[in-house]
């Protein structure tokens, strides 16, 4: 097996493992101590030795072991000791797992940012640079605010079970954008060669259908779903065979995916019917606006910039602002849209400093007419990305405008 491939299986157990271990022995902290063990014992042991029948169940047996170890050397020891000299069971994942563990690192005792943080590294798998890119903050940022987050759910003596019906409802907001993240960070990888992480698309797909099976009335819950699927239809699409990053509007559409666009619209169609609309409803619906245009020219931007209008009321930030100015350039001229760029930038340093606003920048340029201020702000959003695949698509804009490479 590749490291690729390894790192991805272990990725994909870790969730299931975390939940299982967590359900055994009750403490969240230790509990993934003793799975982070396990995992690197994996990562050790299965290049060489292969990969046992059952990854799951192996990573769940060792994982308890070292729970067991850790438990023979605490000051309850006397308390715990016969449930520790126990043989383990194997502890197979149950279906409501992963959903209680989304819900348990969404505790209402921690702060919003620490819930997205915490469940990002438990439950969608990812590293503690990678989370610091998915929410725009330093690394060390990320690393305190997760210990702080295992800290405080152990000093609540939360337990490992669904919450009742109103304390989920609060949890669910934390629950979401978790979901949304995980899904963004697959869709386009922060960093690294790939542009897709397929493994981490189809886990927040999967995690937020099981939360839609359980919650089918909560209209955000089906706008996500919706949105994912509206979004992940156009991956096979979005790469050339070389690895390059094929923009929406340069996309062969015949090669989406029908049956998920298909769903898609369906879903959010039926959701905008009955449920108070939300962010995630409205993000849904401008993807499906743009799924349902057979040919770039036939897409209904005066639709889609007033959904980003909605939307920047309902839920304003930084990427609702850039896309909204994408679609003011489509209906209103690239001039307009520079101008709302420029007002942007001006209230938000931080804002000022991202690849994205120098990639939009570009593109407005260029649609203005100014090729070579186009290729240098290429130039400058080439520099600025952690991503191989975008890196590599905005010098090759910069170059065919004459504009070289960074």
């Amino acid at each position: 097996m590749s490291p690729n491939a390894l790192e991805d299986l272990l990725r994909a157990c870790a969730p299931q493992v975390l939940g299982a271990v967590v359900r055994r022995f009750g403490d969240f902290d230790a509990s993934e101590d003793a799975v982070q063990e396990a995992l690197l014992a994996a990562a050790q042991q299965w290049p060489a030795a292969g990969v046992p029948d059952h990854p799951r169940n192996w990573l769940i047996t060792v994982a308890s072991r070292r729970r067991i170890e850790s438990l023979r050397t605490e000051a309850a020891r006397r308390c715990r000791e016969e449930a520790a000299g126990r043989e383990p069971e194997i502890g197979q994942p149950r279906g409501d797992d992963e959903l209680a563990l989304l819900f348990l690192c969404c505790h209402p005792a921690l702060t919003p940012t620490s819930q997205v943080a915490l469940t990002l590294r438990a439950v969608g798998g990812l590293t503690t640079a990678e989370i610091a890119r998915a929410l725009l903050v330093p690394e060390a940022t990320v690393g305190q605010r997760i210990s702080r987050a295992k800290q405080r759910i152990r000093d609540t003596g939360a337990t490992f079970t669904m919450p009742p019906p109103p304390e989920r409802a609060e949890r669910l907001t934390a629950v979401l954008q978790v979901l949304y993240l995980i899904f963004n960070e697959g869709h386009t990888a922060s960093s690294g060669d790939r542009l897709n992480r397929v493994e981490l698309t189809a886990e927040a797909i999967r995690l937020t259908r099981q939360l839609h099976d359980r919650l089918p009335g909560a209209g955000e819950v089906a706008g996500l779903l919706a949105l994912m699927l509206l979004t992940d239809a156009r991956r096979p699409a979005r790469v050339r065979p070389d690895g390059g990053l094929v923009p929406l509007a340069e996309q062969d559409r015949g090669r989406w995916n029908a049956a998920g666009i298909a769903e898609g619209v369906e879903l959010i169609t039926a959701t905008l019917r009955t449920a108070l609309i939300g962010p995630f409803q409205i993000q849904a619906a401008i993807a499906a606006i743009h799924d349902e245009a057979t040919r770039p020219e036939l897409t209904d931007w005066p639709q889609i910039l007033e959904l980003y209008g909605i939307l920047r009321r309902l839920a304003p930030g930084p990427m609702v602002t850039l896309n909204r100015i994408v679609a003011v350039a489509e209906v209103r001229g690239a001039p307009a849209a520079l101008a709302e760029l420029d007002a942007a930038t001006a209230a938000d340093a931080a804002l000022a400093q991202h690849y994205r606003v120098a990639a939009v920048r570009a593109h407005l340029l260029e649609m203005a007419g100014e090729p070579a201020k186009a290729g240098e702000q290429y130039r400058l959003a080439a520099r600025r990305t952690l991503s191989l695949p975008e890196r590599r698509y905005l010098d090759s804009r910069a170059a065919r405008l004459g504009a070289g490479t960074g």
